[in-house]
């Protein structure tokens, strides 16, 4: 283990070593800056491209965004290709090497326990059937745009590419990355699909929480959604009437998904046994091989019973093996989501729809997001595509914009489309339906740069791969996941199996060029019933006036169980059913109140629609802010314009404050110094602008309140690094020291990420705190004395506690003078650049990294430039671009990015939007080709 860290060490000053020279910092030479600019993208001028049948235009507006002009599709998508690998190869590189499970051959053995963990998932393996299963058309498509990006490679390498890669090649290295694949882009929607996947946090969480907390208790923190009060997307039932334009008997019925469930990338069902029955082999790493228990031993390595004398729950590692997995768009929780809406014309200043979305996902640099126009020269059917807006690089088409006839954005539908399933195994079998029936294995090679090649041994069962394997330390397996009496014996504990519809293949990729090339709303929902994973709250416009909905996705049907809590495996009765049918899933054309909301709150009211969706939404406080302010415009005959839109999208406003201030203001707070704090709050409204103090002080307040009513009675599990308390053992607690002699406690220290830690503040848990503001004497709001200061009794006591810890907390952070307290000097942005930016010294990301932005907005507004209450104040996820469609005149459209279109470090195009981001502020977005000639400021051909 400690020549691992030297090494690794050693690895991190060469790359700042070499940074620093390639920035010319270390003595200006040329061939520092040389270096430097020779990765920088030609934008004027022609290049030949051979793999070209006719010439392409590609002109770049002042901010280096692309539109592109081809005579056909396959040249089209070539040349997206080559522009997205000039911008932005670094990123795609790393995305297809952490897809496919691969980052060890770029970064060494820190990346082992990922790549172990992602090839355990297969997502490289299902992208593969994926690519198989699609149209001919589609195939093609995906071939050009790799032939495109193949094209850049060929002529360039190292520096020439980014500077990370001079990074790499001097540190030895020796890294030479591969051609491009199609399935290479495949395999990105399935890091998407892992970050949206809905509630398989939460279904883990509840699980641990078991080691503290009785049911009723667990129940208690995740409360029903408030239809009274947040409306869902769709209001009356599962399909509202539609206008006598469009006809739904005219659609299909299915997405061509399978309504059988098979087993997950097996190929095997109940009592059909796969291959490879017999007893696993060790793995090199400690975490494949089979033990009676379901957890294996490596050579040498210690018993499954002393590895699991005092551990923790096997969920709890799992867990801890999620945390680790890289979040591309975003950590995954209750405070994730997005906005979009849309109005109809009878309520807009232009007489046509004006579309909103703003996608809340991960900062990062450069932004996930890559805006782009990608235009055939003459629309007809060979040539179907112009189309505008934003794009992932690695994949072609355009993800969310518009075309000529129809705009369209996206949020996440959070539909619980995961399942955990504990499993009795041994000896190569697992327990199903009263049998012993062999587990299928097989063996997957990291190749590990500068060190020696490991090899996994992954388990699938019926339901899907074994990802407790991924656990070295042989924990116990399912230890304290609930389970009826007829369960079987726990013996060494339970495995841990995932079902995961993102782990069928599907059509997804073919769906994003349906809606590229979609011009009303029938075939945009035909397009929708291919958008299988991740399920999306889809919203529509067109240029005729029409608005709609459709909730796409591959969602099951459960037989028993609901996917709350993690099911068992050996029961058939809990198996899939199969899928709920497309035709049966919610959506809305025209709907009469003029306008259609999405964020993440729930759907349909569960008591009017048949099948199960989820029941762990986004509780609607953005949603229903943003159908506040939509109707305070449009009572008494007022519109909405575009520049209403933009300042929705910006809107700051604090749900919770709104709810909880009034009751902090009534606290008799004796202490002067804290009394001088809650002054702040008389008048506030409630508004969290960057330079507000009474959003500041507010703000510490929930996150105070939080931690003493819930966080410091949650699992270490939940809780975040670092903070360690004393607290009554539990069953898998550790030594216990007598510290009062009245009392024997345990220290426990928790174990989650900053990011990802409970309780989050997200707004499940405004819903919480509102049911318990009237039951004064919960016992939620008790705590434990200290010999400085007594325990709390009720609520009142706790939000003193609470305002107190608070003016103590920002004293210690902001001063003792509240005069100069600000909500942003706490709630920064940073952006760090992906990889090389995340760890390592200060120097490091000094030089690749940006910030900090003092940011308005804040957890659940609208304007979310989200932050965990467990970790701290810094933003964790944000608006990654905002766009405001205007469909009376597309080139009067507004957009952008969080960063800019730029990857490489250098770049006058690296951050070059973030400080209008930040602002509110938007870019032009020129669609015509007038208006896209009138922006250009540079222009490049590609020739054949």
């Amino acid at each position: 283990m400690p020549a691992k860290k030297t090494s690794r060490r050693a690895r991190l000053i060469v790359i700042v070593v070499v940074l620093l020279l390639v920035a010319g910092i270390g003595g200006g030479t040329y061939w520092g800056i040389s270096t430097v600019r020779d990765s920088f993208p030609q934008t004027t001028g022609s290049l030949k491209l051979k793999a070209l049948e006719a010439p392409v235009s590609v002109k770049r507006d002042g901010s280096g965004i692309p539109q592109i002009y081809a005579d056909n599709s396959e040249d089209l998508f070539l040349a997206q290709g080559y522009v997205q690998a000039q911008d932005r190869f670094w990123e795609m590189d790393v995305r297809r090497h952490m897809t496919s499970g691969r980052l060890s051959e770029m970064f060494g053995a820190g990346q082992v326990e990922t790549d172990a963990f992602l090839r355990t998932l297969g997502w490289r393996r299902v992208a593969e059937k994926e690519y198989k299963q699609l149209p001919d058309r589609t195939k093609e498509f995906l071939k050009s745009y790799s032939a495109g990006v193949n094209a850049y490679l060929e002529d360039h390498e190292g520096s020439a590419l980014s500077v990370e890669y001079a990074a790499l090649d001097l540190d030895g290295k020796d890294y030479k990355p591969a051609p491009w694949d199609p399935v290479d882009s495949v395999a990105w929607l399935k890091a998407m699909a892992w970050d949206l996947r809905g509630n398989m946090s939460d279904e883990v969480d509840r699980a641990l929480m078991t080691s503290r907390l009785d049911k009723d208790e667990i129940e208690q923190l995740y409360p029903e959604y408030p239809y009274d009060r947040n409306k869902p997307i769709v209001d009356h039932g599962a399909v509202d009437p539609v206008s006598k334009e469009f006809d739904p008997k005219t659609e299909a019925d299915e997405t061509g998904g399978q309504d059988t469930a098979n087993g997950a990338d097996t190929g095997t069902d109940a009592g059909q046994p796969g291959s490879g029955g017999a007893q696993s082999p060790a793995d090199g790493m400690g975490e494949g091989g089979v033990a009676s228990g379901g957890s294996g031993t490596a050579n040498g390595a210690q018993s499954v019973g002393e590895a699991t004398q005092g551990a923790s729950t096997q969920l709890g590692t799992v867990a801890k093996k999620l945390d680790k997995i890289p979040g591309l768009l975003g950590p995954n929780g209750s405070g994730i989501g997005s906005n979009s809406w849309v109005v109809s014309g009878k309520y807009t200043t232009t007489g046509k729809p004006l579309l909103a979305n703003d996608p809340h996902l991960a900062p990062q640099l450069p932004s996930v997001w890559y805006q782009m126009g990608l235009h055939c020269r003459s629309v007809d059917k060979s040539c179907p595509f112009d189309v505008s807006g934003f794009t992932f690089s690695g994949m072609p088409g355009v993800v969310i914009g518009h075309n000529q006839d129809i705009s369209w954005g996206l949020t996440n539908l959070g539909a619980d489309v995961t399942d955990l399933y504990l499993e009795k195994v041994s000896d190569g079998h697992y327990l199903y339906d009263g049998k012993e029936v062999p587990y299928r294995t097989r063996e997957e090679t990291i190749k590990v740069a500068g060190g020696k090649d490991r090899t996994i041994t992954v388990r699938e069962t019926n339901n899907g791969p074994v990802i407790s394997d991924r656990d070295k330390e042989l924990r116990k397996v399912g230890d304290k996941s609930p389970v009826g009496n007829a369960a079987p014996d726990r013996g060494d504990g339970y495995a841990v199996s995932l079902r995961w519809t993102a782990l069928e293949p599907s059509k997804t990729m073919d769906a994003v060029f349906q809606l590229n090339e979609a011009s009303n709303f029938s075939e945009f929902r035909k397009a929708a019933r291919d958008f299988a994973v991740p399920s999306q709250n889809l919203i529509y416009a067109d240029t005729k006036g029409n608005i709609g909905y459709q909730a796409p996705g591959r969602i099951p049907v459960r037989g028993k169980g609901d996917g709350r809590y993690p099911a068992p495996g050996w029961d058939p009765r809990y198996r899939w059913k199969g899928y709920i049918p497309q035709r049966a899933l919610p959506w809305e054309y025209n709907p009469e109140r003029g306008y259609v909301v999405t964020a993440n709150q729930a759907v349909v009211d569960r008591e009017k629609y048949p099948y199960m969706l989820t029941d762990d939404w986004g509780y609607g406080a953005r949603s229903q802010r943003i159908n506040d302010l939509i109707q305070s415009k449009i009572k008494d005959g007022g519109k909405i314009s575009l520049k209403d839109m933009e300042s929705m999208q910006m809107d700051n406003s604090s749900e919770i404050a709104k709810l909880l201030v009034p009751y902090l203001l009534k606290i008799d707070v004796k202490d002067p110094y804290v009394r001088e704090a809650q002054k702040l709050l008389e008048g506030w409204d409630y508004t969290q602008d960057s330079d507000s103090a009474p959003a500041a002080y507010f703000n510490a307040v929930w996150r105070n309140l939080l931690k003493l009513s819930f966080g410091d009675k949650l699992p270490k599990e939940l809780r975040v690094k670092g903070d360690c308390l004393y607290v009554a053992p539990s069953d898998d607690s550790g030594p216990v020291d007598d510290l009062s002699g009245e009392e024997r406690l345990v220290r426990e220290c928790g174990q989650r990420s900053a990011d990802t830690a409970q309780p989050d503040g997200g707004d499940r848990w405004f819903e919480v705190v509102r049911k318990l503001l009237k039951k004064p004497d919960s016992d939620w709001w008790k705590t434990r004395g200290t010999a400085r200061r007594d325990g709390d009794e009720n609520r009142d006591d706790l939000l003193g506690h609470a305002m107190k810890d608070a003016r103590w907390e920002l004293t210690s952070k902001l001063g003792k003078d509240i005069g100069t307290w600000s909500w942003g000097r706490l709630h920064r942005l940073m952006l760090k650049n992906q990889t090389l930016g995340t760890e390592g010294p200060g120097v490091v990301q000094w030089l690749l990294n940006r910030g900090p932005w003092d940011l308005s907005g804040g957890e659940a507004a609208v304007n979310a430039t989200g932050w965990n209450a467990a970790g701290g104040y810094d933003v964790t996820w944000v608006p990654s671009m905002r766009m405001v469609v205007d469909l009376s005149d597309l080139d009067n459209s507004r957009w952008i990015n969080l960063t800019g279109a730029s990857g490489h470090a250098y770049n006058a195009h690296y951050t070059d939007q973030t400080d209008k981001w930040a602002r509110g502020e938007f870019l032009k977005w020129p669609y015509s080709e007038k208006a896209v000639a009138k922006a250009t400021d540079d222009q490049m051909a590609l020739t054949p």
